[in-house]
């Protein structure tokens, strides 16, 4: 049996230490409900993705924030941060990990409502977190009201 030598067998082990998948940390991320400002028929607003870190720990991983629009509502870019993309009237932001905890991360959503909809019209989207991360998963989510003003 040949056996490889020590200077060798030490850049080996560290070389697969990497491929390993991170831990997951000991926080809770959870969502907080922003309604945006009333918008006009047409008109854009803006969605807060609010994010919060209940700790105790920083986060390891990175998490991602869904912003879910009702019928009539369509995405607009920009968004904030560059890492959100948008497939129909879903926008997802990617963050990365190391949220400390009791801090916050926000995602800024442009909203432009259809010309058509009617003055009063009060309708709900949805906000959620996913992350490897979180340890209490009854606060991942929440409802926001879009109002047409």
């Amino acid at each position: 049996m040949h056996r490889l030598p020590a200077l060798l067998a030490a850049p080996l082990l560290a070389l697969g230490a990497l491929g390993a998948a991170a831990v997951p940390s000991d926080s809770d991320l959870r969502v907080v409900r922003l309604d945006p400002d009333p918008v006009a028929p047409g008109g854009v607003t803006t969605v807060h993705a609010f994010v919060a870190n209940g700790g105790p720990q920083t986060t390891g991983s990175p998490f991602t924030v869904v912003v879910e629009l009702p019928p009539g509502f369509a995405p607009e870019g920009p968004y904030f941060p560059s890492s959100c993309t948008a497939a129909g009237r879903t926008v997802s932001c990617v963050f990365p990990a190391g949220l400390p905890p009791l801090r916050s991360a926000t995602a800024l959503v442009p909203v432009r409502a259809d010309a058509q909809l009617p003055h009063g019209l009060r309708t709900v989207g949805q906000l959620r977190v996913v992350s490897t991360d979180d340890r209490v998963p009854a606060n991942d989510r929440t409802a926001f009201a879009l109002t047409v003003s």
